[in-house]
């Protein structure tokens, strides 16, 4: 199996390759890393730029190999909840006739980190510099710092790509229309 990973970053690559090892085992899986442009801002700033970042890096990444089996998109992004702002992850999934997102669980971020991430600093920066690391969205980024390596990146992208993956994995359901009337007690919803 050819799959592409619209990133270079050790992180996501290694979310790709421990979901993908999880779900096919008996499978020979082929990862290649490309970098292609999100089309949104460096740092998404909303749900909604933060999907379509990783829609687009997923079809990109088909642009540029088009004769692999998936493509994935991944992007991580803050968007405000009330008086929090939240970090994220979207993943895209495009394949024979596979083309479906899932969203990360969502961490808040410390009103500090907020404040830099508002004036204009990207989230892997701005956990570098306050907190005195190197390079952390290559690693366990926030989600790791923030958790004490409990969580970390890859293991909430690797999480999230499994949930993405569900109508590969269990297709008859995804391949039922939608129903134009409410399910009825003990239907299936």
């Amino acid at each position: 199996m050819k799959i592409i990973i619209a990133s270079l970053n050790p992180a996501k690559v290694a979310a790709a390759q421990q979901a993908l090892d999880r779900l096919f085992p008996a499978v020979r899986v082929s990862i290649t890393g490309v970098s292609v442009p999100s089309g949104v801002s460096a740092q998404p700033f909303s749900d909604e730029e933060t999907r379509l970042g990783a829609s687009n890096r997923a079809r990109a990444a088909r642009r540029a190999y088009p004769d692999a089996d998936l493509w994935i998109g991944m992007e991580g992004g803050v968007a405000r909840l009330q008086q929090q702002l939240l970090t994220f992850a979207w993943i895209q999934v495009l394949g024979q006739g596979l083309d479906n997102g899932a969203r990360s669980a969502s961490l808040t971020l410390p009103p500090f980190v907020a404040e830099a991430l508002e004036q204009g600093e990207e989230l892997g920066e701005a956990m570098d510099r306050l907190f005195r690391l190197t390079n952390c969205k290559q690693a366990g980024g926030a989600i790791g710092v923030l958790t004490h390596d409990v969580l970390s990146r890859t293991q909430v992208y690797r999480d999230t790509l499994i949930l993405a993956l569900a109508p590969l994995l269990n297709p008859a359901p995804y391949a039922v229309p939608a129903r134009q009337t409410s399910p009825g007690p003990g239907s299936p919803a």
